[in-house]
């Protein structure tokens, strides 16, 4: 198996893990009165999960705008981009048909929607751009400038998990188009998708072009 075909397979298992965890617990969450504290911890154990056990092979990214922010700023190029969003996005619908198979669509299956999302779409978008902007600034200065050691996945999936506990009541709290993807599809629900992959790419993209320009210069 090639180095390229490890990569994709990583970004694959990695972001199926993030969305059937994440995901799910978002799912159980009304039942179990969980709430936003078992959502955050769910996505944040599982990043760090994934970072330790696939980054080597492909950098865990996991999320297409962290994908962004690493092409635009020459850290990986845009084909290799191309081929992590398609499989990013694969794993992503998988994870959440597993879901609707397991749990059933009356859960919602942890669609990142909140208070804002279908009131105020433009404040929705802000508030993912800035939570992402936090998620990739520390991609940046955890994994891309090789600070924290051993601790990267620490790091980064606590950002995850301090996001969540923040926005999760306003818009889900997604930092990511495919794991909102996922539900989405499986629900043939888009009409708020696009607000997940504007917010994202904005604040991923700021983040990392800042981070890229002055903090790694």
């Amino acid at each position: 198996m090639t180095d390229n075909s490890k990569a994709l397979l990583a970004e694959f298992i990695g972001t199926f893990t993030l969305v059937f965890i994440g995901a799910g617990a978002g799912a159980l969450a009304a039942g179990s009165g969980g709430g936003t504290v078992m959502v955050a911890l769910a996505h944040g154990t599982a990043l760090m999960v994934i970072i330790f056990a696939w980054a080597h092979y492909s950098g865990g990214h996991v999320n297409p705008a962290v994908t962004f922010g690493l092409a635009l700023t020459g850290k990986t190029s845009w084909s290799l981009a191309l081929q992590y969003w398609i499989v990013q996005f694969a794993g992503a619908g998988l994870a959440s048909y597993a879901l609707l198979w397991l749990v059933g669509s009356e859960t919602g299956l942890g669609a990142t929607t909140g208070s804002l999302t279908s009131s105020e779409p433009f404040k929705a978008v802000i508030v993912e751009a800035i939570l992402t902007f936090f998620l990739v600034a520390a991609v940046f200065g955890s994994a891309v400038a090789r600070r924290n050691g051993n601790l990267v996945g620490v790091a980064i999936g606590l950002v995850l998990t301090m996001d969540i506990l923040m926005g999760g009541a306003l818009t889900g709290a997604s930092m990511n188009p495919a794991r909102t993807f996922g539900p989405a599809l499986a629900l043939f629900d888009f009409s708020y998708l696009w607000i997940y992959i504007v917010g994202p790419l904005l604040g991923g993209g700021l983040a990392a072009i800042i981070y890229d320009k002055v903090f790694l210069k």
